[in-house]
């Protein structure tokens, strides 16, 4: 349970607090371990050891080679780089500056190569995903956007008939972050091996995968090489890890260049002074998610169900966005008629219950939600949803008592 000034949270989906165990691990690297990992004294070398098994200890986990696991400093950041990153290594970006220092149009990136490139994304992948793709549609490249039934899912034979001879990029987020939609990634991992090898023969260029795994990896298998992903995009305080660190796999000999340049640290992918305290916190997480993803699942998905029978026996005029099969264990979205999302979650976050409408990584831009009305509500449909998302820690008190206090709120709103 946790404990907050008698709130109730249930938006884990938007993060989760450190796990104790993960926050005992960190704590020597606030204090006493406090070195520079570029540095080459006894601080400098305690710090790039920390690191390094950090990084070994993930590598194992994911079943893959200790370099190719990058620190970043958030999955918004691991998601440019992995795409931004490909493109630039394909198309041989470079900066230029020219002899007018004083104007911002005279540093820019430039490349030796004008081709067009075509990348296959979703059109309900996360923001990160979603604005690195319309920038380099603005920059001239090909994007197509497969659409979601609704449910949620996209279809993978609608994947394969949009492959195009230049198509370089395949990114498909794994779990949705706002309803939940599990997409079949090991399946689209299968057909791209399958085509990439008829493309070999062809003299075609590889299509590289990438997935967001984000909200997936607490609860799903993620190991790369089970997945057949090239990029694969994981954060720390999603899964009881601290905020301000992020994770990208990258399949050795995946072609990418860094989009942060500087002292060359990670692999010369990623410069800036490593962020010591939070990658320990993060390999300590992850190792957490596997020795504890199957009693998670079940924890969470026991008390989903039930919070979901308590609402629906009490109101009638209730609609489940998307599947409730193929979904993550832990998340509801959830439409109520007539009842603006905005007035009820000010009215739940009074009572003591927070909740939220859907991403917060977009929460404070006006708007509807895209993912919604990509899977076929209206936009007024859209604003009368919200998202309720439960946490390893979540009891069965809580559910009983955020199941009360939404009952009791719509009660009132019905009689008003």
């Amino acid at each position: 349970m946790l404990k907050t000034k008698n709130f109730i949270y249930l938006d884990y989906a938007a993060t989760t607090p450190v796990d104790k165990e993960v926050l005992k691990e960190m704590l020597p690297y606030f204090s006493d371990k406090f070195g520079n990992a570029s540095s080459i004294h006894f601080f400098g070398q305690e710090a790039i050891a920390a690191i390094d098994e950090s990084r070994e200890k993930i590598a194992k986990l994911f079943d893959c080679d200790f370099s190719e696991i990058i620190f970043t400093g958030s999955a918004t950041e691991s998601n440019n780089l992995a795409i931004k990153g490909l493109i630039g290594k394909i198309l041989e970006f470079e900066f230029q500056i020219t002899a007018n220092f004083s104007s911002r149009k005279n540093l820019r990136l430039t490349s030796k190569n004008t081709k067009t490139l075509h990348i296959i994304s979703t059109n309900i992948e996360h923001e990160s995903v979603h604005e690195s793709l319309k920038e380099l549609e603005k920059a001239g490249h090909e994007i197509t956007y497969l659409k979601v039934d609704k449910n949620g899912l996209i279809s993978i034979a609608d994947l394969e008939k949009n492959i195009k001879n230049n198509t370089l990029l395949v990114s498909v987020i794994y779990a949705n972050n706002e309803i939940g939609t599990i997409q079949p990634i090991k399946e689209i991992g299968k057909l791209l091996e399958k085509i990439n090898t008829k493309r070999k023969e062809q003299g075609l260029n590889r299509i590289y995968f990438h997935t967001d795994a984000v909200q997936a990896l607490q609860f799903f298998e993620c190991r790369p090489d089970w997945l057949k992903v090239d990029f694969m995009t994981f954060s720390g305080h999603k899964i009881y890890g601290p905020k301000g660190i992020g994770g990208l796999y990258v399949r050795k000999n995946t072609p990418l260049v860094p989009i942060i340049f500087g002292g060359g640290q990670e692999f010369n992918l990623r410069s800036g002074t490593e962020n010591v305290a939070s990658i320990v916190g993060l390999a300590k997480a992850v190792e957490l998610v596997f020795k504890n993803r199957e009693a998670r699942f079940k924890h969470v998905l026991n008390l989903r169900d039930k919070l979901l029978d308590y609402i629906m026996k009490n109101n009638g005029k209730i609609n489940i966005n998307g599947s409730l099969k193929n979904r993550l264990p832990n998340n509801l979205n959830i439409r109520f008629h007539d009842i603006s999302n905005e007035t009820l979650l000010v009215a739940l976050d009074q009572a003591g219950l927070s909740i939220s409408a859907g991403s917060a990584c977009s929460a404070r831009a006006l708007g509807v939600s895209r993912v919604l009305t990509a899977v076929g509500l209206s936009e007024k449909q859209a604003e009368e949803s919200i998202r309720i998302t439960l946490g390893k820690d979540t009891s069965k008190k809580e559910i009983k008592k955020a199941a009360e206090i939404i009952n009791k709120i719509l009660r009132q709103w019905i009689i008003r």
